[in-house]
């Protein structure tokens, strides 16, 4: 059973930040902070078009509706879909990223989520089977499939964040290989990982 008595409902792309870094989840969710630096900037710029609501046909037929807000009772979850494409009445989550190419869980945790609340509107009908990630900055789109294991994953990652936002201090930086990815981190200013992971050094001899 979930436990909402903090949060109540977790942001749909809190979830990859989440799978990236709990400390940066926690900042953003439940103190609320964001912080802009060019990574974000740039993601916000690629952004746009999708970000502006509307359905349409495509040449090929298929419906395409962008900015789709999505909710999910059972999972306590909700946030926009970058975009929707209905293809003789399958739906097809398609996330957009500004980066590379890449093969990323927390990316894939993310997509997934949202084939989870869209599935939740639908009832009586198949799981969806797949969904795409498209990458900017490659001009390329990778199929990401549903599988059983995605599927388990990205539910331990929203019971996680649950756990995480119920907490009443951030969890601790990231150490060891993962503190590579604090430097590009937006919040890097506020969260001062190397001065926490010095301070808790410090603790640790004094014991």
């Amino acid at each position: 059973m979930i436990d909402t008595s903090r949060i109540e409902v977790i942001p749909i792309s809190s979830l990859n930040a989440l799978e990236y870094c709990p400390r940066s989840f926690y900042y953003q969710v439940v103190q609320g902070e964001m912080l802009v630096n060019e990574f974000v900037l740039e993601g916000q710029l690629a952004h746009q078009r999708v970000h502006q609501a509307g359905t349409h046909a495509t040449a090929e037929g298929e419906i395409e509706t962008t900015s789709l807000y999505l909710y999910s009772e059972t999972l306590h979850l909700s946030g926009f879909a970058d975009v929707i494409e209905e293809r003789a009445g399958v739906l097809v989550p398609v996330e957009y990223k500004h980066g590379q190419q890449g093969n990323w869980l927390n990316e894939h945790i993310q997509l997934c989520a949202q084939a989870l609340c869209l599935e939740e509107r639908q009832p009586g009908k198949a799981p969806l089977a797949y969904g795409y990630i498209y990458y900017i900055g490659s001009r390329r789109r990778v199929k990401v499939p549903f599988t059983p294991q995605l599927r388990a994953r990205t539910k331990a990652a929203i019971a996680q964040a649950f756990k995480v936002a119920a907490l009443e201090t951030p969890p601790p930086p990231l150490s060891g290989e993962l503190a590579a990815r604090c430097p590009p981190c937006s919040l890097f200013p506020l969260c001062l990982p190397e001065e926490v992971r010095l301070l808790q050094a410090r603790r640790k001899q004094r014991m």
